[in-house]
């Protein structure tokens, strides 16, 4: 029988089959373009850093960044809170291209309270974050005054929390606006963001103004993120939204907030502990340069990380949406798809960097004394794997607007942060990778897996019992 010309259906060119299985999207495009820059301009600042400062600077260079990371304290894990609600009221709302708003009054109602709440949170906690890291800083670095004359770090930390507490009031806008579907819009501002910020921190590295560099890169951002909010149609849209009134129909923070934002808030202030606690920790007890070899070993694993999981994180607005029409099938369609692509992406690029650094070692010997010996930096890597796994399961999660990962986190954090305390005085930062890899193994991933596969079997099951946590 011959087949009508109507019956055949070609083959897809190469080039689609093999966009479907990588996933990639143009939110994913922008964000995997975005996390590549960093990557590949966080390689040029770390050769920079190896050229333009010494040991003692590079000590500070990172635990700079790890004592600004303290703005989760304030921050409160509202960002994530606030994409979340966002996303479960836009599954009824559309969003015209002039900026206007149609569909459920009460939806939209309720989405305008959602991003009124979150800029008021976010500049009260601004103000406050400034406050009191400002002091922080003086106290825990006045501390090594004596024994680092030559490193003036004063006026740099003071420009790092100022351009920290702007870039504080831009991150829930963006957040919101992923929430409200702006994926490809946000993530296509980030890519731009890490290109300006990058530029702006080699100017201060090649100028001889090294510790500078996190600042620059801050306010670039900063100065890209407020060029994005003021354009036309988004202005439109959040000042609409902002300005809207409405007295009934509106979130209300006792009730559908706080229950969900305390337990994310002592789960982003635990991740701290997890990682940004070495770098401070390794500088009070073994000097800056060992604080510097960490900070940088974690920012290339966290970087490979941070490139992965752009396959899973552009998925959270998406997720909520999903989750709103509970349409479970489509959900777990989604998500295990692109957590498997993430998976494979992020084993790519450890395995590449790790025989970088293996057999590339000897042919630049000052870049391999800025980072961990490859056996250490290996064990790094197969801890943030396994933090990677239980970020993408906690994502999974947390579009249902519950954090149950809570005891997980808190946990962790503890032994990790008892373990970094009684073993960095005596065996360095080798002892503190150990430790770490140990901890992830035989706790984290085995205790996230479980809490993943539990909560989500009884929250699409309608015959079990529901639950907020």
């Amino acid at each position: 029988m011959v087949k009508e010309v109507s019956d055949v259906v070609p083959n897809p060119p190469l080039w689609r089959q093999l966009k479907h299985w990588v996933g990639m999207d143009r939110a994913i495009l922008f964000t995997v373009c975005a996390r590549f820059w960093s990557s590949g301009a966080g390689v040029i600042t770390v050769l920079l850093i190896a050229r333009f400062l010494t040991p003692t600077e590079r000590g500070y260079y990172y635990t700079f960044s790890s004592l600004v990371a303290l703005q989760v304290i304030f921050e409160l894990g509202f960002s994530f809170v606030v994409l979340q609600l966002a996303a479960h009221e836009r599954a009824q709302l559309t969003f015209l291209p002039d900026g206007r708003v149609e569909g459920d009054a009460v939806a939209h109602s309720r989405l305008a309270s959602i991003l009124q709440k979150a800029v008021r949170w976010y500049f009260v906690a601004g103000i406050l974050m400034t406050a009191v890291l400002l002091p922080v800083g003086f106290m825990f670095f006045g501390a090594k005054q004596n024994l680092h004359t030559d490193v003036a770090w004063g006026v740099p930390w003071c420009l790092l929390v100022i351009a920290s507490m702007l870039a504080f009031q831009i991150d829930p806008v963006f957040s919101f606006l992923e929430g409200c579907g702006y994926i490809t819009d946000v993530a296509r501002r980030r890519f731009v963001q890490a290109i300006v910020g990058s530029i702006l921190a080699w100017i201060a590295l090649f100028t001889h103004h090294g510790l500078y560099a996190p600042a620059m890169i801050i306010l670039g951002q900063v100065a890209v993120g407020a060029a994005m909010i003021l354009s036309s149609s988004l202005s439109t849209l959040l000042k609409g939204l902002y300005c809207h009134t409405s007295v009934r129909d509106r979130v209300d923070w006792r009730t559908e907030i706080l229950p969900f934002q305390w337990r994310i808030a002592v789960s982003w202030l635990c991740g701290y502990f997890i990682y940004q606690i070495f770098s401070p920790i390794l500088f009070r007890f073994q000097g800056p340069t060992a604080a510097g070899q960490m900070g940088m070993s974690v920012q290339i694993s966290s970087a490979i990380s941070g490139v992965a999981l752009s396959w899973i994180n552009t998925k959270a607005s998406p997720f909520g949406s999903l989750i709103a029409r509970k349409d479970y099938t489509a959900l777990d369609k989604l998500f295990f798809r692109a957590a498997w692509q993430s998976w494979a992406i992020y084993w790519i690029g450890a395995l590449m960097f790790l025989l970088v650094l293996i057999y590339g070692g000897p042919d630049f010997p000052k870049l391999a004394k800025c980072v961990l010996e490859p056996w250490s930096f290996a064990l790094l890597l197969v801890s943030t794997s396994i933090g990677h796994a239980s970020a993408c399961q906690a994502l999974y999660l947390r579009a249902h607007k519950r954090e149950p990962f809570l005891w997980v986190t808190i946990v962790s954090s503890i032994l990790i942060a008892t373990s970094t305390l009684a073993l960095a005085p005596k065996f360095g930062v080798n002892g503190v990778i150990v430790g770490t890899c140990i901890i992830s193994v035989l706790y984290g991933l085995p205790a996230g897996t479980f809490v993943f596969i539990s909560k989500r079997r009884q929250w699409h099951d309608p015959n079990l019992c529901d639950s907020t946590t």
